[in-house]
């Protein structure tokens, strides 16, 4: 298992980014969580399988319909503690 916590920049806030990003999430058996940031980004955690973790962090930049990803940070972070399902917040 790996996870990787990103850092979702642009219009992603108010545009259905968190619910879309669950949804898909949940497609791709990803464990974590999507919450708004004060400074206007999206806090995305995402555990699972190296490969549906890759493909879930390469799915941020498309985001909703109505979202304008312009910054995707990825940094690595430890699993443990992490509960199954994934939740927006």
């Amino acid at each position: 298992m790996v996870c990787k916590k990103c850092l979702v920049g642009g219009r992603v806030q108010g545009v259905f980014y968190r619910a879309t990003a669950a949804r898909r999430a949940q497609e791709l058996g990803i464990h974590g969580h999507a919450r708004n940031l004060p400074d206007g980004r999206v806090e995305v955690v995402a555990c699972g399988e190296a490969a549906s973790v890759n493909n879930f962090v390469q799915w941020l930049w498309t985001g909703s319909s109505a979202s304008k990803v312009t910054s995707v940070e990825v940094t690595d972070m430890d699993a443990t503690g992490m509960r199954p399902g994934f939740r927006t917040a």
